[in-house]
């Protein structure tokens, strides 16, 4: 993994030897390190403000679309659920399309579109949460339908925005966030989505064994004992304000959380205290070399990185299903 990132730092229009890589980041870490002065100044801004960031939140990126992607495709036991299906992706869209073509959330300037973003998804958490809670609880197949009506009606909103706006420029910014993309990012944005991350696979990690029993059956997992409707509760959560908060930096990337959990039961079955962490491991290596793509493929110009994991993740997950004859829970 570590390899991995540092390769991929030093692969753009500007090509990094890999030594050199390493060394400007030992060096910026406090290590005493021989050499560095020979690397010129740009090329060492290159790698510590520029690629290192962008390559870490790309990891962070990926690993939570991921594991995400696990739990909601257990908690709904429906093999085509993705962290997507709460509407937080149309709900950021709305508040990120906001935030570029009317303005309101200027007073926070490189911040305004990710703060539109969450305040988007965060709205459509509610809502969905809201709406879809039972005296039972929340109920899989109302959370997917709640899910959905909730998504189209802030689709219809957003679409409204771009289709009623004449700022071009905004459009185009808008447009670009939605298909998703990790350019311009700095230091300052990784903390809170890094924090988020850990703290949710933390935690779904501890319930690990009862998303294996809720993947079984809710029957079985309530006569083991479980409490569903607080196990159900606390996933949806998790899963919402760890996607939401992703979205709210990256935009809408697709197929991660679909495609990688499948990879990785692929792999090691469908036990979560294997799948979960296996997932965070291909989701940061998928969102890494996409980002790697995105930004090569029509260089100086960049790709949004939604783009090449659909171009990817569609083919390669039919591909996976003829080759293996895989099926979901198995």
């Amino acid at each position: 993994m570590i390899l991995s990132m540092v390769v991929a730092v030093g692969i753009g229009p500007v090509s990094i030897d890999f030594m050199d890589v390493w060394k400007i980041i030992l060096y910026k870490l406090g290590f005493n390190i021989d050499g560095v002065a020979q690397i010129s100044s740009n090329i060492q801004r290159i790698v510590w403000y520029l690629r290192l960031p962008r390559v870490i939140l790309s990891a962070v990126v990926g690993s939570g679309l991921a594991i995400a992607g696990v739990s909601m495709q257990a908690f709904t036991k429906n093999p085509l659920s993705d962290p997507y299906i709460l509407g937080i992706s149309s709900g950021a869209s709305a508040g990120a399309v906001a935030a570029a073509l009317i303005g309101i959330f200027n007073i926070f300037g490189i911040f305004a579109m990710p703060i539109g973003a969450f305040i988007g998804s965060l709205i459509s958490i509610i809502v969905v949460y809201y709406l879809s809670r039972t005296k039972e609880g929340i109920l899989p197949i109302r959370l997917v339908l709640t899910g959905l009506a909730v998504s189209s009606i802030f689709s219809a909103f957003t679409n409204y925005l771009i289709y009623s706006s004449k700022d071009e420029s905004g459009i185009r910014n808008a447009v670009f966030w939605m298909m998703g993309g990790l350019s311009g990012t700095k230091w300052i944005y990784i903390p809170i989505p890094l924090a988020v991350l850990i703290v949710s696979i933390l935690v779904l990690f501890c319930l690990s064994n009862a998303l294996n029993t809720m993947l079984i059956g809710e029957q079985t997992a309530i006569v083991l004992g479980m409490n569903i409707k607080l196990i159900r509760t606390i996933v949806v959560l998790v899963c919402a304000l760890l996607t939401g908060t992703l979205v709210a930096i990256s935009g809408s990337i697709g197929f991660v959380g679909l495609i990688v959990p499948h990879i990785s039961r692929n792999f090691v079955g469908s036990d979560h205290r294997k799948v979960l962490p296996i997932s965070a491991l291909l989701g940061a290596l998928l969102i890494i070399w996409a980002d790697v793509a995105a930004r090569m493929v029509v260089a100086p110009q960049e790709l949004p990185i939604g783009i090449v994991t659909a171009l990817t993740g569609g083919p390669f997950f039919i591909w996976l299903l003829k080759r293996n004859r895989y099926s979901f829970g198995e």
